[in-house]
């Protein structure tokens, strides 16, 4: 088991910043890649951004790439999101998941974005 806790969503205004933050533990050393997802109201929940526990690969969905930024906290086994020029269709919450070399994979509670003037 992988137990994982999203933080740091809120309010913030277009053009702003924010990190998402997702602590994991448990079965941590079985962990292969961590994963961020957004879903918003009436919509499907969708892939974000992604990287290997190790950190050496990281993957985006096209509309983040050059503004999200997703890392490896190795001193507090986190994976953060940073969010960059942020724009109100980016309002969703943000869900957390861990992909383990089983292929099992776990999901945190998630945390609201709001992108609003």
């Amino acid at each position: 088991q992988v137990q994982l806790v999203e933080s740091g969503g809120g309010l913030v205004q277009p053009g702003g910043s924010l990190t998402l933050s997702c602590a994991a533990s448990g079965r941590t050393l079985d962990i292969y890649a961590m994963a961020w997802f957004r879903q918003s109201p009436g919509r499907e929940r969708e892939f974000v951004a992604e990287t290997t526990w190790t950190g050496e690969s990281t993957y985006y969905d096209d509309s983040v790439k050059g503004r999200f930024a997703i890392s490896r906290d190795f001193s507090k086994n986190t994976v953060d999101l940073e969010m960059n020029s942020l724009k109100p269709e980016d309002t969703a919450a943000y869900f957390c998941r861990a992909r383990l070399r089983s292929t099992s994979t776990f999901w945190g509670q998630g945390t609201q974005v709001t992108v609003s003037e």
